[in-house]
């Protein structure tokens, strides 16, 4: 299982290479999305390419340090964490997929995500074979996947706080539009 282990950041990486590369695009030319799906993109208004890497590296460094410390110090709870940890982030991937599906456009994401769901299933049944699921290892990856749902809305409430204050009046280096700004 050790030899799995680093893959989870380089994974993430991957994947969210696409998602700072494309967001920006993607937010310029569909702007209707805005008014599609208000409650869901309102913390991507005005959305910033700093918005988007302080949210990348907050999670690079989650998933970094879980795999660093399962790698150098093995033990079933990290391994647990690990694993809750590479479960949320093949979730991520679903979401992506089915957001690409019912908006029916490309999203920057859809790519990786369908490049990194079956890497990720095949690397986390590899994984399974060799743990031992008692209750120690179900409770750190609930706990995990549960972190991983917290972190996903504390980083966009954060994400929308920087896009705003980056967007504020006296700056004047707007990424994206605001809707109804144009």
């Amino acid at each position: 299982m050790r030899e799995y282990l680093l893959l989870l950041p380089l994974i993430f990486i991957f994947h969210d290479m696409e998602e700072m590369v494309g967001f920006g695009w993607f937010f310029r030319n569909n702007p209707e999305l805005y008014k599609r799906f208000p409650r869901t993109l309102k913390n991507y208004i005005g959305f910033t390419e700093m918005g988007m890497t302080i949210g990348v590296y907050e999670e690079f460094f989650l998933f970094g340090g879980a795999a660093l410390l399962a790698y150098y110090f093995p033990s079933k709870i990290l391994y647990a964490v690990w694993f809750g940890f590479f479960m949320a982030l093949a979730g991520h991937f679903v979401i992506h997929i089915g957001h690409t599906i019912y908006i029916h456009k490309y999203i920057p994401s859809f790519i990786t995500s369908v490049i990194s769901l079956p890497v990720s299933v095949l690397i986390l049944l590899s994984s399974a074979k060799h743990m031992m699921f008692d209750w120690i290892t179900i409770a750190g990856i609930t706990m995990s996947i549960l972190i991983m749902i917290g972190n996903f809305f504390l980083l966009h409430a954060l994400m929308g706080k920087v896009n705003k204050k980056i967007n504020s009046p006296d700056k004047k280096y707007n990424i994206v539009p605001i809707p109804g700004k144009f």
